[in-house]
């Protein structure tokens, strides 16, 4: 089991020093967290981290020594990637309603998927659990 070091940074977010091997031939992880870390810095087992949140991971807040994603925060990096996700197929979306209106087609498919995708950052409010924040996709 390997040791790290966490803190909650100034903003907001949890910060984690992984010592580099090298470091600690010498050295301890307590001499890391005297002279590197700030004070309220902690030294906690790696597998205590949710690795399995890591896409989540500006979500991670460390509260009375505990680090746990906190779903709000998880639900906003989730919008952000659906938005960028989403951004180059409202562009070809655009493309395709310009032509269309150029030659005279129906444009209701087409107008129906823009709002899909301008709608899809609502399923994250939605959401009650990372797994359904991970399942999101535009």
């Amino acid at each position: 089991m390997s040791q790290v070091i966490i803190f909650t940074n100034e903003n907001g977010n949890v910060s984690v020093t992984y010592p580099t091997p090298e470091y600690l031939e010498t050295n301890t992880i307590e001499d890391v967290l005297a002279k590197d870390c700030p004070e309220h810095a902690i030294i906690v087992d790696a597998s205590e981290l949710p690795e399995d949140a890591a896409d989540f991971f500006d979500a991670w807040r460390l509260v009375d020594g505990v680090v746990s994603v906190n779903l709000a925060a998880a639900k906003e990096i989730t919008k952000t990637r659906l938005r960028a996700e989403r951004t180059p197929l409202l562009q070809a979306q655009d493309v395709a309603f310009q032509r269309a209106l150029e030659s005279g087609a129906d444009t209701t498919a087409i107008v129906a998927e823009k709002q899909r995708l301008r709608d899809i950052t609502n399923l994250a409010d939605t959401a009650t659990t990372l797994d359904e924040l991970k399942e999101i996709t535009v």
